[in-house]
């Protein structure tokens, strides 16, 4: 009987670890969506870096990156948003710990960096208007906006997402879903401070220089 019992016992971890490898666990194919989607995001932005390196040149009669850009303005959006990119890490090391009002705290500070490198760019692009830059000026202009506006919109959606993480985190906690919703989350707030690099590098540096 007891060797029956064992053969029966070993059967069903047989059974159950083909069932397990038949069916991913959901969490990683998240995840793994999670990185295509990522992956598009990166070329979309290659396409849009590519188009304004070819139409800067093409200002129309109208002015260009240096007449435009104020610099000082830009390198306070670019420190709020690095400085965001930290707090995230911070966030992150709290849930690690199992931490949930700091972790729920420093997601809560990077979102209020996050709004206000928003804030800034919403002042930078009113002010271009005003001066009668807008995005139908020139190509270069079309270019600047769409990339630009881009990373931005991006920045927004990330700003709703965190603020929906915080919420299941104040109700539910860290769970395993809860952490692998914090680190899908920071991973994307880091590529987002990635891209803006690149955009401070290429717009902004090398349009004022």
């Amino acid at each position: 009987m007891a060797s029956n019992h064992s053969v029966k016992t070993a059967l069903n971890a047989g059974i159950q670890h083909e069932e397990h490898h038949d069916h991913p666990d959901i969490e990683e194919m998240r995840t793994f969506g999670f990185w295509i989607y990522l992956m598009t995001d990166v070329l979309i932005f290659g396409t849009f870096f590519a188009a304004y390196i070819v139409l800067r040149g093409n200002t129309n009669g109208g002015p260009g990156p240096s007449e435009l850009f104020e610099l000082n303005g830009i390198i306070v959006s670019t420190f709020l948003l690095l400085a965001s990119s930290y707090t995230c890490g911070l966030a992150v090391l709290a849930m690690n710990k199992g931490r949930k009002r700091a972790l729920i705290g420093w997601l809560a500070f990077t979102a209020m960096l996050g709004a206000a490198f928003i804030g800034l760019e919403i002042n930078e692009f009113a002010h271009l208007v005003n001066e009668g830059a807008t995005m139908g000026t020139s190509a270069f202009l079309s270019a600047f906006y769409t990339l630009v506006g881009t990373h931005g919109l991006h920045v927004c959606i990330g700003l709703i997402w965190m603020a929906a993480v915080i919420r299941q985190l104040a109700s539910k906690g860290i769970t395993p879903v809860m952490k692998r919703k914090v680190h899908t989350i920071s991973l994307f707030w880091h590529f987002l401070d990635v891209v803006w690099i690149f955009v401070f590098t290429v717009v902004y540096l090398m349009g004022v220089s």
